[in-house]
């Protein structure tokens, strides 16, 4: 029986062993969870989530386990489900919710997976609050050492699936959390000046879990929400930051699945590719504007569409937000989308850039240096902020702090100065200086590369190839040096960033379980594009 180990029992692990039911014989695996509860996930643990935490992903858009996650909803008590302020007659599949109910049916799945496992003759060993502490390749299989165990285990194959990586709680303080997931859930946070960087969904989560330690939130019988401060918190202010100090639309009804692209298919990106890196940027953004072109006519001429670049679009994008402000743009849009969700309309332009990350995204590796940075400082903005939209209930609550006088965002610039100290945190921006007494950071997580690998034996291994990135193939397996390939399944996001960076999300994590899963059986197809590494 062929031995597998999977590192991670989050949506990643759980989607590979899932996938692993398909394979012909019966395997033995092993999960190594370092969490209390295998099966949960750190995006969906109560201990790291309030339940005013939505998550941004609804059931139509969550791929399957044993069942979708609306039926698993609709098996629920009525109690349960208050529990989380949710009623029966509101469920459906488009509808967003805490992230820790989500959390609770991905436990559900995996105690499903772990005994049908076991029914069709699988060997299944589950250790919780348990983390592997090394791994090794060898000739005879890969060692693990787990913090547990004093002898190491060998395994055919091992399967990295560790998920998200944030600074240790060792670097929290009573005035700085490095990240909304390093004790923020668990600190009593007092009524005083609160910096929050970062005005994306982690930054808002951030601001309305101090928010309900200092007062509640009302929904009235027209969906507007109020805030009510508690006596005593009269000292509590919120300020979000980020460069720009815009916010993030409100998420937007479109069909699922998607639609295919007409222009921007995967042959034309294979054509572009094979073409060569010179201009292929600018060949890609050609492609693009036809395609939007195509899709939405009278917004291309609004925007003046075909007189930009992939380096002014970013500018046309966000400038209706910058025109107005983040409150007043927030307003206007959450009107807009819940108009369009009642309706069932669908914008084109919104759809369509969409669906087109997805398709531009297996290039980006293939980009030279110099386009590789106008992409990040331009497209990759635009992808990121169209499908990181964020439930409209959160654009509810943070409107509702507005009106309640407690929050305000501040755009820093380009360049501003970040100081730390042991009892406040000092921002100098654009001849202004912002002091805080509590600091959160949220700007969510950053790409990581080999020398970030919490294994040291992997980690020399994987360096003796001089390589900043890990190389895998298309099946997610380690590809350099020779010794780890078809060994390890390396599935851990933050290292597949650098070269794929829209690959968070719970369809990603399907499909890379999947990959690794077959990995077992085939060898890969190919070794994916190598990006010239970008120094910080």
């Amino acid at each position: 029986m062929k031995k597998i180990a999977i590192i991670g029992a989050g949506p990643t692990g759980i989607y590979t062993f899932f996938s692993l039911l398909k394979h012909a014989e019966p395997l033995s695996v092993t999960v190594y969870e370092k969490g209390a509860e295998a099966g949960v996930g750190m995006p969906y643990s109560d201990e790291e989530n309030s339940r005013m935490m939505l998550a941004n992903i609804a059931s139509i858009e969550i791929p399957p386990l044993f069942s979708t996650y609306i039926d698993w909803l609709r098996q629920l008590s009525d109690a349960h489900l208050a529990r989380y302020g949710v009623a029966r007659d509101s469920l459906h599949v488009r509808q967003f919710l805490p992230r820790i109910l989500l959390g609770e049916y991905f436990r559900d799945q995996f105690l499903q997976l772990v005994e049908k496992a076991r029914q069709q003759g699988f060997t299944v060993a589950v250790h919780e609050s348990c983390q592997v502490t090394d791994l090794e390749v060898t000739p005879d299989g890969v060692r693990l050492w787990a913090q547990e165990d004093l002898a190491p285990e060998i395994f055919d194959l091992a399967v990295i699936a560790t998920g998200h990586v944030w600074p240790e709680e060792e670097s929290t303080t009573q005035a700085y959390f490095p990240s909304p997931w390093s004790g923020l859930m668990e600190a009593s946070i007092p009524a005083c000046r609160v910096g929050i960087m970062g005005t994306s969904l982690s930054g808002i989560d951030a601001a309305m879990a101090i928010a309900a330690q200092h007062g509640t939130f009302t929904e009235q019988p027209d969906e507007h929400i109020r805030f009510e401060r508690r006596a005593g918190s009269e000292g509590l202010s919120l300020t979000l930051m980020s460069r720009s100090g815009i916010l993030p639309e409100a998420d937007f009804y479109c069909p699922i699945p998607y639609e295919p692209l007409t222009v921007v298919t995967e042959e034309a990106m294979e054509k572009e590719m094979a073409a060569g890196t010179e201009g292929l940027l600018d060949r890609i953004f050609a492609l693009m504007v036809e395609e939007l072109a195509q899709a939405d006519p009278r917004w291309c001429e609004r925007i003046n569409l075909r007189s930009l670049t992939p380096d002014t679009f970013r500018d046309a994008w966000f400038a209706d937000r910058e025109r107005h402000g983040p409150f007043r743009w927030a307003h206007y849009n959450l009107q807009e989308v819940e108009r369009n969700k009642r309706d069932r309309i669908t914008v084109p332009w919104r759809y369509t850039i969409l669906r087109l990350h997805e398709a531009v995204q297996p290039c980006v590796p293939f980009l030279n240096e110099e386009d590789r940075a106008r992409f990040d400082s331009g497209l990759a903005r635009i992808f990121i902020d169209n499908y990181a939209a964020i439930p409209s209930q959160s654009i509810r609550r943070l409107l509702a702090l507005r009106e309640a006088n407690l929050i305000r965002i501040v755009p820093l610039g380009p360049d501003y100065d970040l100081d730390i100290q042991p009892d406040r945190t000092v921002i100098n921006a654009q001849g202004k200086r912002l002091e805080f007494d509590v600091f959160i950071d949220a700007r969510g997580q950053q790409p990581l590369k080999t020398r970030d690998l919490p294994f040291p034996r992997l980690r020399q291994q994987l360096q003796t190839t001089g390589e900043e990135i890990p190389t895998v193939g298309d099946d997610y397996t380690l590809q350099e040096p020779e010794c780890v390939r078809g060994r390890i399944a390396f599935g851990a996001i933050p290292y597949l960033m650098h070269d794929h960076p829209f690959v968070q999300g719970l369809t990603a994590c399907a499909e890379i379980g999947a990959a690794m899963a077959k990995a077992i059986a085939e060898p890969p197809k190919r070794v994916r594009g190598r990006l010239p590494f970008i120094a910080d």
